[in-house]
C-alpha cells in the first residue's frame, strides 16, 4: 500500500550546486578520474577575444585526494551557512564552492601563520602533491561535456599592470586552476577595471551574475583581484506539470502567511528519507549525476535543523534514503543575494589575512600584500521545468603601506535546499523563508 507522508513546514533550503550527489556518496574510481576530458573558457583582454581550450593539470589525482578537497569543501560549507544565519534572518544562497575556490587560490600564496589560518576555515590539504591534482580534476568534471545538463566555471586573476607576481604563483594557478593572469589597470581607472572584471564574471555566468563588483571596489592601492564564477543549468529528470501549479500558503513562521506558486507532483518515485525532526527529498536532473536534496523540518523551527545539521548527518541520510512513491509539493523561488564575506571569514577564525600582518609572500615575494575584501554573489531560479543557478567571488588583494503509505513532501513552509554532485561535493548552499521576496 503506498504511503502517505505530510510535511507542513518547510524550514531552510541547502543547495549544494554541482558536485556528486551527497545523498549518492559514490566516488570515482582513479581510472574514470583520470579519464575525464574537460573543456573551459580562456578570453584574452586585447581587442579581440580569443578562445583557448584548457585542461587543469591533474596527473597523479586519486580518489582519496579529490575526496578529501571535497570533504573540506562540505565541512566549510556548513561552518559559512551558520555563520551568516546568525545576522540573515531571510532567505540565504550561497556557492559554498565558488568561496572555497577563490580562497584555495589565495592559500597558494599564503605563508607561514597566515596559511595556518586559511586551513583552520577552509580545511584545504596541506600537501600540494594532493591538493592540486584533486582541485584540478573537480574543476575538469564540472567542465566536462555533458548531454543532460550545463555546467561550468572558470578562474581568473587580474594584476596590477607593472606589478610583479611570482612566477611559481601564476603558474600554479593556470596549471590546476585554470585560473590565467592579465594585466589591468586599477590606478589609473578603477571604473574601466571593474567594468571589464564585471563582464567576464557575466559572460562565464550566462550573464546572471553582471555587477560581482560594486562602485568604488578598487583603490590605486589594488595589486590583485581573485575571481571565480560557477554556473549551472539543468532540468529534472522528473519534470513537474505546469498545469498542477496552484496558488497555495505558504507558513513564513506561525505569524506569516504568504500565498506561493506551488508545484505538484502526486505520482513521482524520489530518494526519500525521514525521523523524528526532518524530511528530505532527493530530485535528480537529468543525467541523475547533480540533485537538488530538501531538507524539511517536521516542525515550522527552521533553527531546530540548522544548529544540528552537520556534514555527518548528511552523509547519513544519504545512505538510508531510498526510492520510493511520494507526493510532492515544492513552491517555485527565485533568490539572488550579494554578500561581502570579510566579517564572516574573520569570525571563523581568518583574521591575520586581512590585516598588515598577513604573509602572502608566496604571491609576490614579499609581505606587503593583504585581503582587502572577499565579495560574493548568487543567483538561483527553480521551476517546473529545473533549475538555474550562479555564483561568483572575488578577492581583493591590496598592498600595505606596512610590510513516505504514499509519502508526502509538501514546502509550504521555510526548508533547506542542496544541489549537488555524487560525490557530495558542496557546491551551492541557501535557504528559502519566503520565496516571494
Amino acid at each position: 500500500m503506498v504511503k502517505k507522508f505530510l510535511l507542513l513546514s518547510i524550514l531552510s533550503l541547502f543547495i549544494l550546486f554541482i558536485g556528486v550527489s551527497l545523498i549518492l556518496i559514490a566516488g570515482y574510481t582513479e581510472e574514470e578520474i583520470k579519464n575525464k576530458t574537460f573543456l573551459s573558457y580562456i578570453f584574452s583582454l586585447g581587442g579581440g577575444e580569443s578562445e583557448t581550450t584548457f585542461t587543469a593539470d591533474d596527473e597523479g589525482v586519486t580518489p582519496e585526494g579529490v575526496k578529501a578537497v571535497e570533504d573540506a569543501n562540505n565541512e566549510f560549507a556548513l561552518k559559512i551557512y551558520k555563520e551568516i544565519i546568525k545576522e540573515e534572518k531571510e532567505n540565504v544562497f550561497i556557492s559554498p564552492y565558488s568561496i572555497s575556490t577563490a580562497l584555495a587560490i589565495v592559500y597558494e600564496g599564503a605563508r607561514e601563520e597566515t596559511a595556518e589560518e586559511i586551513v583552520s576555515v577552509f580545511g584545504f590539504p596541506e600537501g600540494d602533491s594532493v591538493r592540486r591534482p584533486a582541485v584540478a580534476s573537480i574543476y575538469n568534471r564540472l567542465n566536462a561535456d555533458n548531454d543532460n545538463y550545463e555546467m561550468k566555471t572558470a578562474n581568473a586573476l587580474w594584476v596590477q599592470e607593472d606589478y610583479n607576481l611570482l612566477p611559481t604563483f601564476t603558474e600554479a594557478t593556470e596549471r590546476f586552476y585554470g585560473g590565467v593572469a592579465r594585466n589591468i589597470d586599477f590606478g589609473k581607472d578603477p571604473e574601466k577595471a571593474r567594468e571589464i572584471i564585471n563582464s567576464w564574471v557575466a559572460e562565464k555566468t550566462n550573464d546572471i551574475i553582471d555587477e560581482l563588483f560594486p562602485e568604488n571596489s578598487f583603490s590605486d592601492l589594488t595589486r590583485l583581484v581573485i575571481t571565480n564564477a560557477i554556473y549551472f543549468k539543468g532540468d529534472w529528470e522528473d519534470e513537474f506539470d505546469e498545469e498542477n501549479t496552484t496558488e497555495s500558503d505558504f507558513y513564513v513562521d506561525s505569524d506569516e502567511t504568504v500565498q506561493v506558486e506551488m508545484m505538484q507532483k502526486t505520482d513521482g518515485e524520489y530518494r526519500y528519507y525521514e525521523d523524528e525532526l526532518i524530511q528530505v527529498l532527493e530530485m535528480p536532473y537529468k543525467g541523475e549525476e547533480v540533485s537538488m536534496m530538501v531538507v524539511l523540518p517536521r516542525e515550522n523551527d527552521l533553527s531546530a535543523v540548522e544548529n544540528t545539521i552537520t556534514v555527518d548527518k548528511i552523509k547519513t541520510v544519504a545512505t538510508k534514503a531510498y526510492k520510493q512513491e511520494v507526493a510532492v509539493y515544492l513552491p517555485k523561488f527565485e533568490l539572488e543575494s550579494d554578500y561581502q564575506l570579510k566579517n564572516y571569514l574573520q569570525a571563523l577564525g581568518m583574521t591575520r589575512s586581512f590585516s598588515g600582518g598577513a604573509d602572502f609572500s608566496g604571491m609576490n615575494g614579499d609581505k606587503s600584500l593583504f585581503i582587502g575584501k572577499v565579495v560574493h554573489s548568487a543567483y538561483i531560479t527553480v521551476d517546473e521545468k529545473g533549475t538555474e543557478a550562479a555564483a561568483a567571488t572575488g578577492v581583493v588583494m591590496m598592498e600595505s603601506a606596512m610590510p513516505e503509505e504514499k509519502k508526502q513532501f509538501k514546502a509550504d513552509h521555510p526548508f533547506i535546499f542542496i544541489i549537488q554532485e555524487k560525490s557530495g561535493n558542496i557546491l551551492f548552499m541557501g535557504r528559502v523563508v519566503n520565496p516571494t521576496l
